[in-house]
């Protein structure tokens, strides 16, 4: 596990104390360690730890990709349960 004095610093205040997200409401428990998503300690500011930016385009990225994949699971069943019931 990462010190804090070990993230990017703050895109927004320029400080290095920042603490890793554990859960967020748009990656769970998941997401937030995909992207090393942390939370500046001095502005609250929520960036990526490793880079120093803004982690917007792989939200973005992360809830597509999580959409086309129940699109496909949806659309999957749906057709194998019209296939199966019109044989």
């Amino acid at each position: 596990m990462q010190s804090q004095s070990q993230y990017a610093p703050c895109p927004n205040c320029g400080q290095s104390v920042a603490k890793k997200l554990n859960f967020t409401w748009w990656g769970g428990a998941l997401g937030p360690r995909m992207f090393t998503h942390v939370k500046c300690e001095n502005c609250k500011t929520e960036y990526n730890g490793k880079t120093g930016k803004s982690n917007q385009t792989n939200i973005i990225i992360y809830f597509a990709a999580g959409f086309v994949i129940a699109f496909c699971a949806c659309g999957g069943m749906a057709f194998l349960t019209f296939f199966l019931n019109n044989q």
